[in-house]
């Protein structure tokens, strides 16, 4: 009896119990909190949370997951009477879950004590911001944007591992995951501009959501600026300055990805990109800070909606065509060069240039200098296919803000690898 005891108590299980304890401590103090006084007090508190937390933790130890479920029914049936005696006065059944879950993260802290206790706090967090959450569902989040929201969550956990990870159609060049990941991308790129409106004003906003979104796509980033500045005009400051900055992420990452592959090559680039960093920061703030009649404040009507599929749509079908016709010509006329093959990968992605000619530097199979050329040929088609894009989403008028910006930056990239 003693023995089959003492195999029993360890070192972990005696950390599962203390972490299940303190679960039940920091759920339970939340909740004493909202149970009230007197006979129409809720029927879980403190003391409650941190005996089922601990019954939990010491079913199993006993018997296991079999022991587990019986508590968990247990509590479960406890739970459903105390919600028939209070549900007149709280219809909300908060508590009796939350003590249940609480029930269950008690056993889960004896095999995974880490994961009991962020969920724990987890709970405990939802559980106090309650107020907080209410409101911003009631009176900050409008019908569009829950719409919106839902239909990403949609995309983003349901599409897009659903999409299967292979290469079809003609030449191979067509990958549907890619294409989801894609129209996730340009969603989220979209949400994050739209978020950052409603808490900074589109001065500000939209050149914050400029520059985290090109860290993931410039070019994309330009397209749906181009096409908030066509559907609003007096956001074309914040919008320019937005895509011109997702140039500068461009350059950052694409320095970050060089160094991470290839340090050597970074010493020959650094001047050069850091150099056309400068530019692109510099042209971006003419238009944050340039004098507007319009106010940096929005009504939440006029911010438009979050994103738009068939923005979403055109952008992936545009790339998915330069995808195709870049393969098809590899397929008809060869490999030949370097050069070409970076020409032809630029259009579309300027980091993918940049790690397959690092990644051929450091295999020995391509010297530095040829590797500089490479990369900068494709940030160079990579610039004119922003152009292209900045005027297929936003005009004439979003074209001639942007355009100096990328030659600029480009041209200054040039001119401080042919100084250097």
């Amino acid at each position: 009896m003693i023995s089959s005891f003492s195999s029993l108590v360890s070192d972990s299980s005696i950390f599962g119990l203390c972490v299940a304890l303190g679960i039940g401590l920091l759920v339970g103090a939340e909740r004493e909190r909202r149970k009230g006084a007197g006979p129409m007090r809720a029927a879980a508190g403190v003391r409650t949370f941190v005996v089922t937390a601990t019954l939990g933790a010491v079913g199993m130890l006993l018997g296991g997951s079999i022991v587990l479920a019986v508590v968990a029914l247990a509590v479960g049936m406890l739970a459903v009477v105390a919600y028939q005696r209070s549900r007149e006065d709280d219809p909300g059944m908060t508590t009796e879950i939350a003590l249940l879950l609480t029930c269950l993260l008690g056993g889960l802290a004896v095999q995974a004590p880490a994961l009991a206790a962020g969920i724990g706090a987890g709970l405990a967090l939802l559980l106090a911001a309650r107020n907080r959450i209410h409101y911003f569902v009631h009176s900050v989040l409008t019908v569009r944007e829950l719409h919106d929201a839902v239909l990403f969550a949609a995309a983003a956990l349901i599409v897009l591992p659903l999409s299967p990870d292979r290469f079809i159609g003609p030449f191979d060049a067509i990958n549907l995951h890619t294409i989801a990941r894609l129209v996730v991308l340009i969603m989220a790129i979209g949400g994050l501009g739209h978020i950052s409106m409603r808490a900074l004003g589109p001065r500000f906003g939209l050149p914050v959501a400029g520059f985290a979104a090109g860290f993931v796509s410039s070019t994309a980033t330009i397209y749906l600026m181009g096409e908030r500045a066509k559907k609003a005009p007096m956001q074309m400051s914040g919008a320019v300055a937005g895509a011109t900055l997702s140039s500068l992420a461009t350059i950052i990452q694409m320095a970050v990805v060089i160094a991470l592959v290839q340090p050597t090559l970074l010493d020959a680039l650094f001047f050069p990109l850091s150099c056309g960093g400068l530019v692109a920061g510099v042209y971006s703030l003419f238009f944050i800070f340039k004098k507007s009649t319009t106010s940096n404040a929005l009504h939440r009507e006029n911010l438009g909606r979050a994103f738009d599929l068939k923005v979403a749509f055109i952008f992936v079908a545009i790339v998915s065509t330069i995808l195709l016709v870049s393969t098809a010509l590899s397929a008809w006329l060869g490999l030949r060069g370097t050069l070409l093959a970076a020409a032809l990968s630029g259009l579309v992605d300027a980091h993918a240039t940049a790690a397959s000619v690092s990644t051929q530097v450091a295999t020995n199979k391509l010297l530095v200098k040829e590797a500089v050329w490479a990369i900068l040929l494709g940030l160079t088609t990579n610039t004119l296919m922003k152009a292209a894009v900045a005027y297929k989403a936003g005009g004439v008028q979003y074209l001639a803000r942007i355009l100096p910006g990328l030659f600029f930056t480009i041209g200054t990239i040039w001119l401080s690898l042919w100084l250097a």
